[in-house]
């Protein structure tokens, strides 16, 4: 029975990666609005029912890897080494990002990123969806706050601010790679308005949340 079940499951995780694939590719050829969710399940020869059944609207096929990251503000800051404060996790986080060339932080000149990325910023109802991941983002973080005796407004406006520092170096340093640098080339900067950002966070916050791990 738990084999059934596995291979269950593992046949409904390649449909969703095959629907997911199909279109992305769909997508960046003809255009976001340019493409059906009709096209997309016949592309993945699925019905359209299907389709609905893993993906809820058509903006979901292409953002639902967002959704891997709405708790990792919330993750960052539960699991932070002793003695640091949430700013600082998030802070020393972003940054290893940042080297990594992770895509989350935009400094990522990855072919297949950069359009990704560009198939996003330009289209309105992505954009509107990436809204509602974000909020979710914003809650998961104030509620692993508020699970360290951090009241609730106190954590919901430190979350809101945690998470919207983290997007908008995310388009900062995206528009640096859409001009044309180079993600090495541009680093040293992104680096420095990291270090700016939470820097600025950090005299606020810090003084507002004063619980670094014991």
């Amino acid at each position: 029975m738990e084999n059934t079940t596995g291979l269950r499951e593992n046949k409904k995780l390649r449909t969703r990666h095959r629907l997911a694939a199909t279109a992305l590719e769909l997508f960046l050829e003809r255009g976001f609005d340019a493409v059906s969710v009709a096209d997309v399940a016949a592309a993945a020869e699925v019905s359209k029912p299907t389709l609905f059944r893993y993906f809820p609207s058509k903006e979901d096929l292409l953002l639902d890897r967002f959704a891997d990251h709405q708790d990792e503000v919330a993750r960052i800051v539960r699991e932070r080494p002793p003695g640091r404060t949430p700013v600082g996790a998030v802070h020393a986080h972003f940054l290893t990002a940042l080297a990594e060339r992770d895509p989350i932080t935009g400094l990522c000149d990855h072919p297949n990123v950069m359009a990704f990325q560009q198939l996003v910023y330009s289209t309105a109802s992505l954009q509107s969806r990436v809204g509602l991941y974000t909020r979710r983002e914003v809650e998961l973080a104030a509620a692993g706050l508020e699970a360290e005796a951090v009241p609730e407004l106190a954590a919901r406006l430190a979350a809101t601010h945690l998470v919207a520092v983290r997007h908008e170096l995310g388009r900062v340093n995206w528009r640096r790679i859409e001009a044309g640098q180079s993600a090495d080339e541009a680093y040293p900067a992104a680096v420095a308005d990291a270090d700016q950002a939470f820097g600025m966070l950090a005299e606020g916050l810090d003084r507002a949340l004063p619980i670094p791990r014991p």
